[in-house]
């Protein structure tokens, strides 16, 4: 018995080692191929092989980078858009789970909604745009607004489709018990349904950064669509890549962070 239970925890932690080799080589895959790309710009960039005007070059971007940092207003812009986008973020997320649970519970309303969220989601919101920011005025208000509007139909349509597809089995029980639909909802539809909910936030993330980004190229003056937008104007394409550099590590930390949380919950669950 002793000895079963320690050639198990061999094969444990053998498990774990190949896993944490593994995590190590994707990792250093992944350094390659951003040092490479970023190589093979800026040799592509001094041998004139591309449009320097057009293309910048790292090093150009990595001087802008520390120039910006050093005169505040790296932070400043940086904040205004990561602000408006985790706010998009929450508020597109909370509104499609609660949308998504009205029509888990009123099955005759999702079947009226149907249609208009299939037309909805197809719609290309972002020319929703200048409706909006006429509607909410040129600010923060509709910039968050559109990085709202851009994630809720999706959410609700995603998230709704999961709770459609719990196991039926687990309802009967619940009410050969005589549970109500609050406590069905509560006890087997919510949980069973928190893998999709984490990964609608995945792919929100995204979604998010670009509803933000294109308010702010409508009517902002400051944040990082604001930069990438102001750089098109006077030509200066340093600037635009340095945005949108900033705009993907940003992403990346975001999307990160949801993955985080997903393996706190997965571990807790």
């Amino acid at each position: 018995m002793s000895q079963q239970k320690h050639d198990d925890q061999l094969l444990f932690e053998q498990y774990k080692r190949g896993i944490k080799k593994e995590k190590q080589t994707v990792l250093f895959w992944q350094i390659i191929i951003s040092v490479f790309f970023f190589a093979l710009w800026e040799v592509a960039s001094r041998l004139q092989l591309i449009d320097r005007l057009i293309f910048s070059a790292p090093s150009a971007v990595g001087k802008l980078f520390l120039e910006k940092l050093a005169d505040g207003s790296l932070l400043f812009h940086l904040k205004v858009t990561l602000l408006e986008t985790v706010a998009g973020f929450i508020l597109g997320t909370v509104a499609g789970v609660l949308f998504a649970a009205l029509l888990w519970w009123f099955p005759k309303f999702s079947k009226v909604m149907d249609p208009y969220l299939v037309v909805m989601n197809a719609m290309p919101k972002v020319a929703l745009g200048p409706i909006i920011i006429v509607a909410l005025g040129p600010g923060y208000i509709s910039i968050i607004a559109m990085g709202m509007i851009i994630s809720v139909v999706i959410t609700t349509i995603v998230i709704y489709s999961a709770f459609r597809e719990v196991d039926p089995n687990y309802l009967k029980v619940m009410k050969t018990f005589g549970a109500n639909r609050f406590q069905i909802f509560k006890e087997v539809i919510f949980p069973a349904t928190i893998p999709t909910i984490i990964s609608t936030l995945k792919v929100n993330v995204g979604l998010a950064w670009v509803g933000v980004i294109v308010g702010e190229f409508l009517v902002s003056e400051k944040g990082l669509g604001y930069l990438i937008i102001y750089g098109f104007q006077v030509f200066d394409f340093t600037l635009v890549l340095f945005s949108l550099l900033i705009i993907a590590v940003l992403a990346a930390i975001m999307y990160q962070l949801v993955e985080k949380m997903e393996s706190k919950l997965i571990k807790t669950k």
